[in-house]
Order: C-alpha cells, then sequence, then structure tokens
C-alpha cells in the first residue's frame, strides 16, 4: 500500500509541475496577444486617416507584429518536449 501511494504521490508532483509549467505558458501567450491586439488596434486607428487599403497599414503590421514575437519569444526549454 505504502509503495502505491508512493508512486501516486510522484505521479501528483509531476502533474502538478506540468500543471505550472502549462500556466506560465499560457499566461505568457495571453500576454503576446493582448500586445499584438493593442498595435492591430493602433495602427488600424493611425491608418484610418490614410487611404484604405494601403501597403503602408500591412507593412507596418507585418513589422510590428515580428516585433511583438521577438520581444516576447523566449529561450526554448528542452522539458517543454516532453
Amino acid at each position: 500500500m505504502d509503495k502505491i501511494n508512493s508512486k501516486l504521490y510522484l505521479q501528483n508532483c509531476y502533474i502538478m509541475q506540468e500543471n505550472e509549467r502549462l500556466r506560465k505558458k499560457a499566461q505568457m501567450l495571453n500576454q503576446e496577444n493582448q500586445m499584438l491586439i493593442t498595435q492591430i488596434q493602433q495602427i488600424s486607428t493611425s491608418s484610418s486617416s490614410s487611404a484604405p487599403g494601403s501597403s503602408n497599414t500591412s507593412n507596418k503590421l507585418r513589422n510590428s507584429s515580428r516585433r511583438a514575437l521577438d520581444l516576447n519569444r523566449q529561450p526554448e526549454d528542452p522539458a517543454d518536449d516532453n
């Protein structure tokens, strides 16, 4: 019985660690999404005064999206592959 309890305890610890890792990743992705939404809103607001469909707007959006992704990108954790 003690052996089973020990095994279940270790599994529970692993699950809690994995939940914490996933929670942090979800927070980071949510923050990145919020930043991108804000940038899209700012670009669309600033472009509403310029000609509709201008390529300048899509270039701004593309560049700011890349910057946001680069800012939020963290080095890959080898443990994430599990």
